[in-house]
């Protein structure tokens, strides 16, 4: 059987003319019955039906095809070609245009999914921005006004309502600061200098700095055994130390209190260094892990348990890594623990 999904133009046309030219000569039998008077009508008929068909349907179906073909391929049209004179697309089948015009379809439907994706986000991040705007603001703007109706002169009150609004403040320039910060990554404005340097002598150096916040919740951090001789790494030493910092700081802030916080360091495939970053505090649910390194993303969990975070430290971490071109990973089990870890590439004397 013909399958009327493949037919060209051509075919439909010759198909059309044939029942045209057999029903003509059927009636010039039926009134003459001479059988070349019948070949001479079927004959003259299917020509002229051919080509008239052929015409009808270049000229008034198919060029208006190709037109709408070109809109969708982004091609310019010119004013001659919009008025259906000219071939636009040549040697272009039916078929072909049909399967051209579903994968546009597929792509636009494509688009406007990431779109709607991307405006549902920009909202997101919107609300979560003015939240955590708010908190700062509401501290200072409260401090200062219980100042200015008559508490300044009490010196028992005005020092200390002075330095929690000078926290709130470092705490607001701290947020504008990553915000932009973040802002700069995802343009892809983000500088990497490479050098070598020592990555275990890096995550010592965190800890010294970071020792003061574990001693608040009773944390000890230290290099897994087996992990503690140096490996050199190839990478920008001051945004892995950024990287670092926040991912440890994130593990002093959810662990738990007198637990511990772990860094592996471990050589794989030859070419690249693993570094984790391991705690045994509240985990993550499975369900919300995929979405820590969303901006602002904290669980009700972690929310309850810092108030002083902004939820822009492991995303900010992610981009450093990613413009290294590695990727950062999270492995979690609620009431266990996380494991963060990244790759980076190694010296090639090791």
């Amino acid at each position: 059987m013909l399958n009327a999904k493949k037919l060209s133009s051509k075919s439909i046309a010759a198909l059309a003319a044939v029942a045209m030219a057999l029903l003509a000569a059927l009636l010039t039998f039926v009134f003459t019955k001479e059988m070349m008077a019948v070949l001479i009508t079927f004959f003259v008929m299917w020509l002229a039906s051919y080509y008239v068909i052929v015409y009808v349907l270049e000229k008034f179906i198919y060029k208006k095809i190709k037109l709408i073909y070109k809109f969708i391929s982004k091609e310019k049209a010119s004013i001659k070609e919009q008025r259906f004179n000219g071939s636009l697309v040549s040697e272009k089948t039916m078929d072909e245009v049909k399967n051209d015009v579903k994968q546009w379809a597929i792509e636009k439907r494509g688009e406007i999914q990431t779109l709607q994706g991307n405006e549902a986000f920009r909202k997101e991040f919107l609300m979560n921005l003015a939240h955590e705007l708010r908190t700062p603001i509401f501290s200072i703007q409260g401090y200062i006004s219980t100042l200015l109706d008559g508490e300044i002169n009490n010196p028992e009150v005005n020092e200390k309502f002075l330095e929690r609004a000078a926290l709130s403040a470092d705490r607001l320039n701290s947020l504008v600061d990553d915000v932009d910060k973040i802002s700069r990554y995802e343009s892809n404005r983000i500088q990497i200098e490479k050098e070598l340097f020592s990555i275990q002598v890096l995550i010592k150096e965190v800890f010294e700095e970071l020792l003061p916040k574990a001693a608040l919740n009773k944390i000890s951090m230290a290099i897994k055994k087996g992990c503690e001789s140096e490996l050199e790494v190839y990478a920008d030493r001051k945004k892995i130390k950024q990287v670092l910092i926040n991912l440890i700081e994130n593990a002093i802030k959810y662990g738990k209190e007198g637990g511990t916080v772990l860094a592996g360091i471990y050589k794989i495939d030859g070419k690249e260094i693993l570094v984790e970053i391991a705690d045994n505090g509240m985990g993550i649910e499975s369900e919300l892990a995929s979405r820590v390194f969303e901006r602002f993303f904290r669980t009700d969990e972690a929310r309850a348990k810092d108030n002083q975070g902004n939820g822009l430290g492991l995303a900010i971490a992610k981009h450093i890594v990613e413009a290294h071109g590695h990727d950062l990973s999270c492995r979690s089990t609620f009431g266990k623990g996380s494991t963060f870890g990244f790759t980076l590439e190694k010296s090639l004397g090791q």
